[in-house]
């Protein structure tokens, strides 16, 4: 079907990065043991449709069950998590869930179908106070029925060609529907789920702990006994537990020099796996804020930026290495060098880019413009990140400081509006172009547009290339899409994301793939000792 035709280009490209078949481990899995892994920032929630983080996920996801997932052994194909089966209408406006029975929540109570309508609702058509991030890739719902406890019939109200995919999306926990009505907003800071792990506790600053569910779904896993994620915001804290063996792992990725580094000191006791990534690096300015409301503001500080250059050196040093538009380099949709290099932005003549920037600012009242850069404080990539757009900026005659704040207070400014210009964003976990476009949608409907613009020229055009089923149209609209977003650059691209893993040789089970949002439940890891 031609709707996975773009995530056939990621399986492409992680064979393309030597990771034919992603591993198939010879040995038969061995029960017990602890894993110590090491995740390096710390969630400030635990809900899932409020966070766009590694951070949660990492945290979380262990916990917790969805729907489908992504089978990353023969990705893209899915497989069923709670589903049993499922099917989909050949006119595409409805899809059917058969649940597995006897599945039951870590308190003992039945896990259902109306606790997985409970939970789709809440990410469609959240509460009022409540945070959904996934609302505008689920605005196609009409209607969920339960004709019964084990089945679920999402009915659409429009034909969305990516939809099986989204129902896989790593982030749709399902909750118990009794504590959402309870308090809708229970998953920010408590732990239910039907996952493979029960939560033990979260010592804020330290770890958190999941035992084994002895009552997990699926028979025989998961194979350890019990979790612990450390938390190490260091990096170099995070390597010499590596190579001391205190931390088997650490799934979101490092950087080439930080590879190379526990290579020499560990040899055949480390294991690297590298792909691209489905990770954008952005820029989004707040259009809320004088004079970040102006477009020849926001352009110009896009037009400062020598992506090509920059691009070269920072691929040495940090996990940031392509230049790309707001689709994937190579993917199905990304558009071609040859054209993005006609956008503001994206010329390789940096020296007319930067005349042309100076005379945008002079001409918006600003030659000598000074803002503060809000950045988050995880090294890779976003001290390079910061460092360089300070440099870049600074070339123009702007003055920047950059200011790295913890995950918590990072998070907390962007969702407030308490900044200048951020370094954002863009985590995907596939090339489906409505998931990797809908973050540029309205701030009304989109909560994670950290530009927080409202733009109805962009959400009409998201809004028809989601519906179309023709790719060349749908490839049209959202090039489209692109134009405009990057011509008004409210949140423009930066660089995209080249991942690196090392895990120690005696951590198995676990499989790379092109995003660290997937397959982080660890129900498949096992310790080879």
């Amino acid at each position: 079907m031609r709707r996975l035709t773009t995530l056939r280009v990621l399986a492409a490209g992680l064979l393309a990065a030597g990771l034919a078949g992603w591993p198939a481990f010879a040995d038969e899995p061995k029960r017990g043991g602890i894993l110590n892994l090491a995740i390096s920032a710390e969630t400030a929630t635990y809900d899932g449709i409020a966070s766009d983080t590694f951070a949660t996920m990492h945290f979380a996801a262990p916990f917790y069950s969805e729907l489908l997932k992504f089978d990353l052994a023969s990705y893209p194909k899915l497989k069923g998590d709670l589903a049993e089966s499922w099917s989909v209408a050949s006119d595409l406006k409805s899809y059917t869930f058969k649940l597995k029975p006897n599945v039951t929540f870590h308190d003992g109570s039945p896990l259902t179908s109306a606790d997985v309508k409970a939970s789709y609702d809440r990410m469609r058509k959240p509460s009022p106070g409540v945070v959904s991030v996934r609302q505008a890739t689920f605005e196609d719902i009409g209607t969920i029925e339960t004709p019964d406890p084990l089945t679920v019939v999402f009915r659409m109200a429009d034909v969305n060609p990516g939809m099986l995919e989204h129902f896989a999306s790593p982030w749709n926990f399902i909750y118990s529907a009794a504590k959402l009505a309870q308090d809708p907003k229970f998953p920010e800071q408590n732990i239910l789920g039907s996952g493979p792990f029960r939560f033990v506790e979260h010592v804020r600053g330290s770890h958190v702990q999941g035992v084994r569910n002895d009552k997990y779904f699926q028979a025989g896993k998961p194979y350890l006994d019990g979790f612990r994620g450390v938390f190490m915001l260091q990096p170099a804290a995070m390597l010499n537990a590596m190579q001391g063996g205190q931390v088997l792992g650490e799934f979101r990725g490092i950087s080439p020099a930080e590879r190379d580094r526990l290579k020499q000191a560990m040899g055949d006791k480390i294991r690297t796996e590298e792909s691209s990534w489905t990770l954008n690096l952005l820029v989004s300015f707040n259009t809320q804020k004088k004079p970040f409301d102006d477009v020849r503001v926001r352009r110009a500080l896009s037009m400062a930026i020598d992506r090509w250059g920059g691009s070269q050196g920072l691929a040495r040093t940090s996990t940031l290495n392509g230049v790309g538009g707001l689709m994937r380099p190579g993917s199905t949709y990304a558009t071609p060098e040859a054209e993005l290099v006609k956008l503001p932005g994206f010329s390789k003549d940096i020296g007319a880019s930067r005349a042309e920037a100076k005379k945008l600012l002079a001409e918006a009242g600003v030659p000598n413009l000074s803002f503060k850069l809000l950045n988050r404080s995880i090294a890779q990539p976003y001290t390079p990140a910061g460092v360089f757009l300070v440099d870049q900026w600074r070339q123009i005659g702007v003055t920047v400081e950059n200011l790295q704040q913890e995950t918590s207070p990072y998070f907390a400014a962007l969702s407030s509006g308490n900044y200048d210009v951020a370094v954002d964003f863009s985590n995907l976990f596939m090339d489906e172009p409505t998931l990797g476009l809908s973050k540029y949608v309205s701030f009304d409907r989109a909560p994670e547009n950290r530009s927080r613009v409202i733009d109805r020229d962009i959400d009409s055009l998201f809004d028809k290339q989601r519906h179309s089923v023709d790719t060349k149209v749908r490839g049209d609209l959202i090039r489209q899409m692109e134009k405009r977003t990057l011509e008004q650059s409210y949140s423009v691209p930066l660089l995209w994301w080249h991942r690196i893993v090392a895990t120690n040789a005696k951590l198995m089970g676990w499989q790379m793939s092109a995003s660290h949002l997937l397959g982080q439940d660890l129900a498949d890891v096992w310790l080879a000792e």
